[in-house]
């Protein structure tokens, strides 16, 4: 990489730089780290010295980073919009970098089941917080009050279900791969 790559260049060295300040490192400690002069990082972040692949590696690295993260250019959209499914009263909106994952916002009315055969168990893990009202989770055995801006995060080969207690809640969810898919081959249960 060359300075005559204008932006890419231009943004590579901010990264560089606005990763060593949040980790509250000189350019001292990260030289160091990085094996590299503190005066070639120096040069490196304000564009006096050419970008080299081997040096970006070993910044990455010292930067608990990775190349592809260092150097990739944000030309997709950064908005994205969801797909509702009103049968079910939820928005569903995809995570780009994480492919398979996706967040989840559904209003509940209706307490969780009292069967345990309507508890769900498949591979994945859930993470979940209540915006409103109060939402019951019922997990194995347990019986688990979470309220508005209380959050839960459980593997999901435990068996679980979720619902209102005492009226309407509307919870936000991620889901992985596994328990997105789970869940919509079990929505009608």
């Amino acid at each position: 990489m060359t300075q005559e790559n204008g932006e890419l260049d231009s943004l590579v060295r901010k990264r560089i730089r606005a990763l060593r300040v949040a980790q509250g490192w000189s350019l001292e400690e990260l030289a160091s780290r990085a094996q590299v002069s503190q005066s070639t990082l120096s040069r490196i972040e304000n564009g006096q010295r050419r970008l080299a692949l081997d040096q970006l590696v070993t910044l990455a690295r010292a930067l608990d980073t990775s190349l592809d993260q260092l150097v990739e250019t944000a030309t997709e959209d950064v908005i994205t919009s969801p797909t509702i499914d009103a049968a079910h009263g939820q928005m569903r909106w995809p995570l780009r970098a994480y492919p398979g994952m996706s967040v989840i916002r559904q209003r509940m009315t209706n307490p969780p089941p009292d069967s345990p055969s309507h508890m769900r168990a498949h591979p994945g893990r859930e993470w979940l917080v209540v915006l409103s009202g109060t939402a019951i989770l019922m997990l194995g055995n347990r019986r688990i009050r979470v309220e508005t801006n209380q959050a839960a995060e459980f593997p999901t080969m435990l068996p679980h279900a979720i619902g209102a207690e005492g009226g309407p809640c509307e919870v936000l969810g991620i889901f992985d791969g596994d328990a997105r898919r789970s869940h919509q081959r079990g929505d009608d249960a």
